[in-house]
């Protein structure tokens, strides 16, 4: 589904990035841990195409097609998805508007009635409150209400290749199992999704069970492994990976 190849960028003339090299076929779960600094959402937000974030060579091919040719809503409508660690809040948008809006720019249209059930439905899944569909996206949210609003985003809009920037942070041990437990089932309703899920620790991957784990340090991919490489990694640490003990 997405291939990265020798994958360089920059911040501010700062290379932060150093050849990342990662493919994810459909209907993965890869698993991207790593220390802070590692560079970890920098590859998401330069996959996603934030402005900031300056690819200097490599090359993203996303379902065949050159992903870093796209901007940023073009990527979004051929299927990528960015969850993000803290997500922004916009005054005067409603969460139900703001989906609504989205599913139309995709062309994934649907009559008012249809929508707001589906939408009532994936959010009392999730545990939210019904009466969030009506606030100000992410206004007055708590961390945790911000997150499950995320997956809500993700269960709707039904992406190709979803990334998650540490959703997982913040929350408490039953907003970690309910967020990944809407990750899976978004996986169950739409068997070709993949995704990419970036997190420090392995108590989300105790729920999502990912294919593979990668570990980056210093902008760079340092080892790889199975399930077992997030357990081992929670148990003794970076140090012995990154060779700081």
């Amino acid at each position: 589904m997405i291939e990265i190849k020798d994958l360089h960028v920059s911040v501010d003339d700062k290379e932060i990035l150093h050849g990342i090299s990662l493919s994810i076929k459909q209907g993965e779960k890869i698993a991207l841990m790593g220390p802070n600094g590692s560079g970890k959402s920098t590859l998401a937000y330069s996959l996603m195409g934030h402005p900031k974030y300056k690819i200097t060579s490599g090359s993203v091919t996303f379902n065949g097609k050159d992903l870093l040719a796209m901007a940023t809503d073009e990527r979004a409508r051929e299927g990528l998805f960015l969850s993000f660690q803290y997500p922004a809040s916009i005054s005067g948008v409603t969460l139900s508007n703001f989906l609504r809006q989205a599913l139309i720019s995709q062309n994934k249209r649907m009559s008012v009635p249809v929508f707001r059930k589906e939408l009532l439905k994936e959010m009392q899944s999730l545990g939210m409150d019904e009466q969030f569909a009506d606030r100000y996206l992410n206004e007055g949210f708590s961390g945790g209400e911000k997150k499950r609003a995320e997956i809500l985003q993700l269960k709707m809009l039904k992406p190709k290749l979803a990334v998650l920037d540490e959703t997982d942070s913040g929350l408490d041990i039953d907003a970690v199992r309910i967020v990944a437990e809407g990750v899976n089932t978004a996986h169950k309703e739409n068997p070709q999704m993949a995704s990419l899920v970036i997190t420090h620790y392995q108590r989300i991957l105790h729920y999502l069970q990912p294919d593979t784990v990668y570990v980056m340090y210093q902008g760079r991919i340092i080892k790889q492994g199975g399930k077992e490489l997030a357990l081992e990694l929670e148990k003794k640490g970076y140090g012995w990976v990154t060779g700081e003990l």
